[in-house]
């Protein structure tokens, strides 16, 4: 259903610029007060980054996995590893649990939460490392865990998207593992969302639908430990100028985005380079609206696109298909 001029009118109200982070923090912590949370079934993990220990919440998809999982018989499950959004500053596995409960129980896969280490206390790449040590926990030692890493996906929203597309191109680098497939939901992919951004979605999506491109630019800041990493492809990975060798990737976008156009431009050159690609953009929705309701049209259209994607053998991946508004 289209965008009438009472919802635009409504959003651009409520668009403002600036963060403020504890603000911003408790703001997000009222997602916490889920009444539906009683319902989920979870199991609470740890990896290790170095010295750091990393949180990791494991949301089964019903309570014969969960049974399994407890009782060590659950073997060479499907997993998503899952990186939240939030700017890199806010949000946390506790606000993210109905999204992640929604996904085990609409693609049956075990999903992997990662509650990896926000900015501005830990600047770039504090949160990155958390989420890789947490991949490479899962990817390489797998036989440990009963893990098939032919059946781990890769899963981030927004500043989580951009952790997923991190950690797979330090994959590639540090040749740890390798991962088969990636899906990147309104993925930050670039490093500027100020007036010099090549991008069209920035100003177009940047004043008046809640995400605005004053925000982007203060998040990131936020992260940045230095002025050197606003030049790195691993804080940016729009920025690496090879893109071979990456994994199968799902990319969603909002229409109404300011992240929009980077994402699909990111897509763009991961299928330059050779890589299977497919991206979707997500007709009259906001930034963050997998956050809605299940009954929601964007959110139920890009559960299909998630669940059509983890199903589909490699031979019969579409490549580089890219519906627009």
């Amino acid at each position: 259903m289209p965008m009438n001029h009472a919802a635009r009118m409504i959003l651009k109200a409520l668009s403002f610029d600036g963060i403020e982070v504890e603000a911003s923090r408790h703001l997000a912590d009222l997602k916490r007060l889920d009444p539906m949370k009683i319902f989920y079934k979870t199991t609470d993990e740890k990896i290790y980054n170095g010295e750091h220990e990393v949180p990791v919440r494991l949301f089964f998809s019903d309570e014969e996995m969960k049974n399994a999982y407890e009782n060590k018989i659950l073997v060479n499950p499907d997993v998503l590893l899952f990186f939240h959004g939030g700017g890199w500053v806010t949000e946390s596995i506790d606000t993210y649990e109905r999204i992640c409960a929604r996904l085990a129980g609409e693609t049956g896969h075990l999903v992997a939460a990662v509650e990896y280490r926000l900015a501005p206390e830990h600047k770039f790449p504090a949160g990155l490392e958390d989420c890789y040590a947490a991949a490479k926990r899962l990817f390489t030692d797998y036989r440990e865990l009963r893990l098939d890493p032919e059946r781990i996906t890769l899963i981030g929203d927004s500043a989580g998207g951009n952790l997923a597309a991190a950690v797979s191109l330090l994959a590639r680098d540090r040749g740890d593992f390798f991962p088969k497939r990636q899906i990147l939901m309104y993925p930050a992919t670039y490093n500027d969302y100020s007036e010099a951004s090549p991008f069209p979605s920035v100003k177009e999506n940047g004043s008046d639908y809640l995400l605005t491109a004053g925000k982007m630019q203060d998040y990131i800041h936020l992260y940045a430990g230095k002025e050197a990493d606003f030049q790195n492809p691993y804080f940016a990975p729009y920025l690496e100028e090879n893109l071979e060798d990456q994994p199968d990737t799902l990319i969603l976008t909002a229409e109404f985005d300011p992240l929009r156009d980077e994402g699909e431009a990111y897509g763009n050159r991961l299928e330059e380079a050779g890589n299977q690609v497919e991206m979707h953009r997500i007709k009259d929705a906001l930034h963050g609206y997998f956050a809605l309701g299940v009954r929601h049209q964007a959110v139920r259209e890009s559960l299909e696109y998630i669940k059509a994607f983890l199903r589909r053998d490699d031979s019969e991946s579409e490549k580089g298909t890219l519906e627009k508004a």
